[in-house]
């Protein structure tokens, strides 16, 4: 069935962060703020992982792609968000709505699966070192992405027509600063129980799922870790997993915050607020995380700066 024939509603009116006039501008500068750090630092992470010899390693092409996903994200979400800043009509049309939703879901549910394959990544890297390069070759590799890519690619085409298969007939207001599930299905005037069956499951199976293969990941780590006899390699060792282990806490702890509290706790204000954490704050946290605490990387940046015509050897 085509989407708008199920439907009453032609548009939505997005509330935003805050409704209150006054404070406005002062948030547009905020996530301005942000959403440029936000592109400058992933631009920056995709460009030097590219272009320089030194960090053509699996390690590197997964931050590589973990940074295109946390821009990509971002992207589908700030520009509109910043727009309705300074716009009294603050709309947004049933396709692209729908649209936003999609991009979101996309990217949301390939950034749990490219964390776990870099905690595999980093397991394979501590636990068999010898066989690193074998085992986690380039064609593991783009295989591993490729899979990320698609399994949210078809998560989107499940849950978005699910979520869109509602009647909006009683109000087109959605306390939110962009499209998300529960906003959405909040204004429906039909049963919506089918959906949110459908979303949670979705949700936790994705979260259990790639928490599983963190967790195994790093119990094997830790273990092989806490074989090392020297006190210098454990210290070496629990460094390059250091800033992977903040990354997954952050994120994974939002994501089960949001999605798997009781839906007699859900408040749509604690949903923005979680909202904005994990698709606008960690999207500009994760290239400072990985990298601005990376001798690699700040070396590849300060050779980058003094002359970027030397890096032209892409992976």
């Amino acid at each position: 069935m085509a989407l708008g024939n199920i439907t009453q509603v032609s548009e939505f009116i997005l509330i935003g962060v805050s409704d209150r006039p006054e404070l406005q501008v002062p948030l547009f500068l905020v996530f301005l703020g942000i959403y440029v750090l936000t592109v400058m630092g992933n631009l920056g992470i995709i460009t030097l992982t590219s272009v320089d010899p030194r960090l053509q390693t699996p390690m590197y092409f997964f931050l590589r792609h973990l940074a295109i996903i946390n821009f990509s994200n971002s992207t589908f979400i700030a520009p509109k968000m910043l727009l309705n800043f300074l716009v009294k009509e603050k709309t947004i049309s049933y396709y692209a709505c729908a649209t936003q939703l999609a991009g979101f879901l996309v990217f949301i549910v390939a950034e749990v699966f490219m964390l776990a394959a870099m905690a595999y990544d980093r397991y394979v890297a501590i636990c068999n070192p010898l066989l690193y390069m074998a085992v986690v070759s380039r064609r593991v590799c783009l295989l591993l992405v490729s899979l990320t890519y698609l399994y949210g690619f078809g998560t989107a085409v499940v849950v978005m027509p699910c979520v869109f298969s509602v009647s909006f007939c009683s109000s087109k207001v959605i306390n939110h600063f962009y499209c998300d599930i529960m906003p959405l299905l909040m204004l429906s005037c039909s049963d919506t129980s089918v959906p949110e069956i459908i979303v949670f499951i979705s949700a936790a199976s994705n979260i259990v799922f790639s928490m599983t293969i963190v967790l195994i990941s790093y119990v094997n780590i830790v273990l092989s870790i806490l074989r090392i006899k020297s006190a210098e390699g454990r210290k070496k060792a629990f460094s390059t997993c250091g800033s992977h282990i903040t990354a997954v806490a952050v994120f994974y702890g939002t994501l089960l915050f949001m999605y798997l509290q009781p839906r007699t706790n859900y408040s749509l204000d604690t949903d923005k607020m979680a909202s904005v954490f994990y698709t606008l704050v960690i999207p500009m946290l994760n290239p400072m995380i990985y990298s601005l605490r990376n001798k690699d990387v700040k070396a590849a940046l300060k050779s980058f700066m003094t002359n970027p015509c030397n890096h032209c050897k892409p992976m």
